[in-house]
């Protein structure tokens, strides 16, 4: 698999990574077993980048991809988690270094390490970005040995601007698809500037660029699928990308229509961010081996071609835009 520099932790990832918010939690049940196969099917395709956090599945996560770790001395294998999410109640005021340096001790703990090769704010209020404070003390966590490298997970380009601006942060995680574009105008450009890696989360719409729903596809009631399509529990933009789900469903089998002979729309979705300027690595979640291996095959396929990128962009300034671009 192509391997990409990820921003200035100064570590090389593969450009299909895993992301583990399904091994947790909030996407139905998957057990133990088939959650350990995941993580095996996926390394055993060269992915090399696992993403998690240490809200899902209240640590759940974590810990499966520790059992994993001890397990796999041999592999390269670069862990991000996330911190911030445990704050009760979730205000800026909450994002302190005696703070820090609990969630950190936790998931140092959960993974089984020594260091957190990468730590990242995980949405927090937009105030977190603005205050110098906030990388002082991540800065102190650098020196105390607890984390590698630090980064951002972010809602908004506004937020990732932010961060950008700062001089140690290393990575920007963002929400980009084929239904979410806007980070390609300034995001992008500039964390290239800067040094700074992308992270593109949620490139499958959560799920609904797969091609597989349809209006009458139903979810777990423990799915966030299920209970977040309003923004009830967080930011509506983690859920379908913010889309509504039956414009996403009309929007997705358009682009299932442009998909190349011999790809899934899954896989097309994936290269379309693959191809993106500036991208370090994207990570798609999966409930099974099958689908691990499926999305770590779009890495060995050819960029996207000029028709069917036409054809995309389409899609998105005709069904999708509105709903989205305005927003985040």
């Amino acid at each position: 698999m192509e391997s990409r520099r990820l921003g200035r932790t100064g570590r090389d990832v593969g450009v299909v990574g895993l992301g583990c918010w399904q091994l947790g939690a909030d996407w139905g049940s998957v057990d133990d077993d088939v959650a350990l196969g995941v993580l095996a099917a996926a390394a055993d395709a060269g992915v090399t980048f696992l993403d998690t956090a240490d809200v899902y599945g209240d640590g759940r996560s974590e810990r499966l991809i520790g059992r994993f770790l001890a397990g796999s001395a041999s592999r390269d294998l670069t862990v991000a988690t996330k911190m911030g999410r445990r704050a009760d109640p979730h205000t800026a005021d909450a994002y302190t270094l005696d703070a820090f340096r609990a969630w950190t001790d936790r998931s140092r703990e959960n993974l089984g390490v020594d260091t957190l090769d990468l730590v990242q704010l995980h949405c927090p209020p937009s105030e977190v970005y603005r205050r110098g404070s906030t990388y002082d003390a991540l800065d102190a966590l650098v020196q105390e040995g607890r984390v590698a490298a630090y980064g951002v997970s972010v809602e908004t380009v506004a937020e990732a601007l932010d961060a950008i601006a700062r001089p140690h942060v290393a990575t920007v995680q963002i929400i980009l698809n084929v239904f979410r574009r806007k980070p390609l105008e300034a995001v992008l450009p500039v964390a290239h500037e800067n040094g700074v890696g992308i992270i593109a989360r949620v490139p499958l719409a959560s799920g609904l660029l797969s091609g597989k729903y349809d209006e009458h596809t139903r979810f777990a009631d423990d799915d966030h699928r299920s209970y977040n399509r309003h923004g009830d529990a967080f930011d509506v933009g983690e859920t379908f990308a913010g889309v509504p789900f039956e414009v996403g469903v009309a929007a997705a089998r358009q682009v299932a229509d442009l998909t190349p002979a011999g790809w899934t729309t899954a896989q097309l979705a994936l290269r379309w961010v693959v191809d993106q300027p500036g991208v370090s690595v994207v990570i798609p979640g999966a409930r099974s081996p099958e689908q691990a291996r499926a999305n770590a095959a779009a890495a060995s396929l050819p960029p996207v071609d000029e028709e069917t990128l036409d054809g995309l962009r389409g899609v998105y300034d005709g069904a999708i835009r509105p709903h989205v671009h305005g927003r985040w």
